[in-house]
């Protein structure tokens, strides 16, 4: 959700709802993401030794002793493997309402839900500055390299479990608004959505940003290029990340101009 305050400075909240898990139940998680990752190093492992085989047995017969045969060496042109291009992949932009597949790898599929107007404008107004006025918003200090440095924007936790990220944790707070225990029933009948958490953004100014991050703290890989994918959000959209988006993405909300 965003506004313009005063005219001047344009606000956006953003609320980030989750269904976290207990210690137990991530272990589970990591298990089966280990035994996945297993599969597919055994699967490259085949892959090499078949490639292997077929280079055995198209292997030069000088090379494995026989005798060899003079036309079939004067007509042998040596070939340098071609190498792939690596381009930039263009960006996407997702603008209308829709379910949109953005991947596919080993990890899942990654879809994005987007529905504009999730709230009508009047909603949005009212929720907006609800929680504008009335959430305990605080700016969370973090440590990185060994520096402490604030967070550039505003954030608020509810949840049933505590929420660690940047090396730091919040505690748990089931003390929810009413306004937000309302979005979490409405998510649930709209789309079977059964979510335990919201992490509540607010960026105060056109300064205010988050860096590329998944929800999940896990790392993105090893890419030369990413894809790009650019969703902008109205006032009351409603953007859902499902699938492995979380594994295979990560997100930001950039620093922009104030707009009068």
């Amino acid at each position: 959700m965003a506004r313009t305050q005063n005219g001047v400075v344009p606000l956006g909240l953003i609320l980030v709802f989750q269904n976290r898990v207990c210690e137990n139940e991530r272990q589970t998680s990591e298990s089966q993401s280990a035994r996945l990752v297993g599969t597919t190093e055994a699967q490259s492992q085949t892959s090499s030794s078949r490639s292997s085989s077929r280079a055995d047995s198209q292997r030069a017969p000088w090379a494995t002793g026989q005798q060899r045969n003079t036309a079939e060496e004067k007509s042998f042109e040596f070939q340098r493997p071609e190498q792939r291009l690596r381009q930039i992949p263009p960006e996407r932009i997702i603008h209308s309402s829709g379910d949109y597949e953005i991947s596919s790898e080993p990890s899942g599929v990654s879809r994005l839900r987007l529905i504009h107007n999730f709230l009508s404008t009047e909603e949005a107004d009212w929720t907006f500055s609800k929680l504008l006025n009335e959430l305990p918003w605080s700016q969370k200090t973090n440590v990185r390299l060994g520096e402490a440095y604030e967070e550039p924007r505003l954030t608020c936790w509810f949840g049933d479990l505590p929420y660690t990220y940047s090396n730091s944790t919040i505690r748990e707070n089931t003390q929810w608004p009413s306004e937000l225990l309302s979005l979490r029933s409405r998510l649930l009948q709209s789309f079977g959505l059964s979510l335990n958490s919201v992490l509540c953004n607010l960026y105060r100014s056109g300064h205010d940003s988050i860096g590329w991050h998944s929800d999940d703290e896990e790392e993105n890989g090893d890419f030369t290029f990413s894809p790009h994918v650019k969703v902008p959000l109205s006032h009351g959209s409603l953007l859902i990340m499902e699938g492995s988006t979380q594994d295979d993405w990560q997100v930001t909300a950039n620093q922009r101009a104030a707009r009068v």
